[in-house]
Formats: C-alpha cells, structure tokens, sequence
C-alpha cells in the first residue's frame, strides 16, 4: 500500500475511531434549541388549522405528489394510485392495502397500533420514563389523571412517512376516552430532546382499553402540522379548540388490530399497561399488527 509522508494505517485508522465527539455533541445541542427557539415563535395551533384548512381542499392536490417524492412514501403499500388522493389529506390517512399487515395471533402478546419508530419501550420509574436524556415524561400528566404504581409503557413515533391510521393494540372493549387539549409542539427527536415534558404539554386524545390481561391506555398526541386526531369510538376530532372532556363508552367490543383512530399527519402513540415484557428496543422499526410485547402473566 502506498503510504503519504509519514502516513501509518493502522494508526490513522485509530485515531479516526476516537476522535472527540464533543464537538458533535455541542453542534447538535445548537441545532436542537433553534429549531425548538423558532417554533416557539409560531403560533403552533393557528397555524395547525390553517395547515389542516389547506390540506382538506382541493387546491392541495399537486401538494401530493411533492409530498410523496420528499419523504419517499411507498404507495404501493397504500390502496389505489397518487391519483385516487383528491387532496393532500386524503394521502396523509391513506389506508393500507387489504392483507398487507399480517396481525399475530399469539394468545399472550400486545401487537403495534402503528406503522412508526419505537422511540422507549420498558417499564416507568417514579410513574415517569425517559423519553430523551433528562428529559422525564410523567404518565399521570400524560393521561391527566392521579396513576398509582409503574406502568410497562411504549412510545411509537410516527414520521410523516408513516401510514397514519392507529389500531387497536389487544382486544378488548373500549371503556372509556378523554380528550386533552394543548399545545401542539412538533414530536422529531430534536423537540423531544429540547421541550420539557412534550407529549404531556400537547394536545391528545386517550382511549381506554379492557382486556384479559387488564387496562391499556392508548394516548394519541397530536403534533405541529394538521394537528388534528379522529377517533372510530366516538365523535372526537381534535385541534377545534374545544375544552377537555371525557366520557364513558357502552364497553365497545374491539378486535386486535381493528382500527381506532387517525392521525391527519404523523405523531406519537403512548400505549401503557401492566404485565409486558418487550419484543421490541428504541429505534426499531415497527408495523401494525407484530408484536410488541408478550405478557408476564
């Protein structure tokens, strides 16, 4: 091998494997609080509705197509062609075509609602977890009500790439369901590492599962953009400024994978329960219907 002036391989080699990562770190840290200083600056749900105003007309339509190039949507996944999507909306809730999820029926495990990123998956500390270095997310605040004891908890992160549609993670019956209002931060990895406590400040809408392995709730927290959830349970749609409210359900019977909301662009799913153990580990991937976690009991 040809070496320059005073050039050693193997010792170039090592000192590229330590080179000091402060540097990065640093660079990274100022990335993260501009990004999070500018869009302290916009008026996040004004501007959400806004965006969901334009997404819902007509005039969105060449919208699509730019959407799908700059985030490399697989439509082949998806039901029909870029055509059958009148306005940029219609592509964002796309449904899937039929049978292409395959669900897992194992008798004893929760599968995922979502196509998206496991961002945590483990069990609460104090009722809180860490969803990024220092950062805590306090499950009472979250679900905004009183919770005694740990929790097994999941966090999906949906990019907006991601089919949006959310599914029931175990059958049960849907028992009841709240809505919170809030703001609506964005939910990338650099607003969650920078904007304390996010997913418990935005804007979410909670249903509340019975199984046979007990209660799930499952959070949908909306984000900047569309902003808007939907429910299949109950006539909610968020980001019209309503104030909170919640309500029982008549213990609606659901199956696995059955559908249970929408996310009109992509977001965060929290799902919380007692007695899993998880498949899955931060940064895998995941899609509806495989298995998240398999029951302790």
């Amino acid at each position: 091998m040809a070496l320059t002036k005073g050039g050693d391989p193997k010792r170039s080699a090592e000192a590229a494997a330590h080179v000091d990562p402060r540097p990065r770190r640093y660079i990274d840290r100022m990335k993260d609080a501009l990004i999070v200083s500018a869009l302290s600056l916009v008026p996040r749900n004004r501007g959400a509705r806004v965006m969901g105003q334009v997404a819902r007309s007509r005039a969105s339509r060449w919208l699509t197509r730019v959407f799908v190039s700059a985030y490399a949507i697989d439509l082949d996944e998806a039901e029909g062609s870029i055509e059958d999507y009148p306005t940029l909306e219609a592509l964002f809730t796309r449904r899937l075509r039929p049978g292409l999820r395959p669900v897992d029926a194992s008798p004893d495990v929760l599968v995922s609602p979502v196509d998206g990123t496991c961002a945590f998956a483990g069990r609460s500390q104090g009722g809180a977890i860490e969803v990024a270095p220092g950062q805590a997310l306090h499950l009472g605040a979250l679900l905004d009500r009183p919770l005694q004891g740990e929790r097994d908890v999941f966090v999906l992160y949906l990019s907006p790439r991601d089919y949006h549609r959310v599914h029931v993670p175990r059958e049960g019956r849907a028992t009841g369901w709240s809505y919170v209002p809030g703001t609506l931060w964005p939910v990338f990895p650099a607003a969650v590492r920078r904007v304390s406590g996010l997913f418990a400040r935005n804007e979410r809408a909670i249903v509340q599962l019975q199984t046979d392995r007990g209660q799930l709730d499952v959070v949908l927290v909306g984000a900047f953009g569309v902003g808007r959830i939907s429910l299949t349970v109950c006539d909610l749609i968020t980001n019209s400024g309503g104030q909170p409210a919640s309500g029982p359900l008549p213990r609606i019977p659901l199956e696995r994978a059955q559908e249970l909301g929408t996310f009109h662009l992509g977001s965060t799913v929290v799902v919380i329960g007692e007695g899993w153990t998880p498949l899955v580990r931060p940064g895998d991937p995941v899609r509806v219907g495989q298995a998240l976690a398999r029951g302790r009991r």
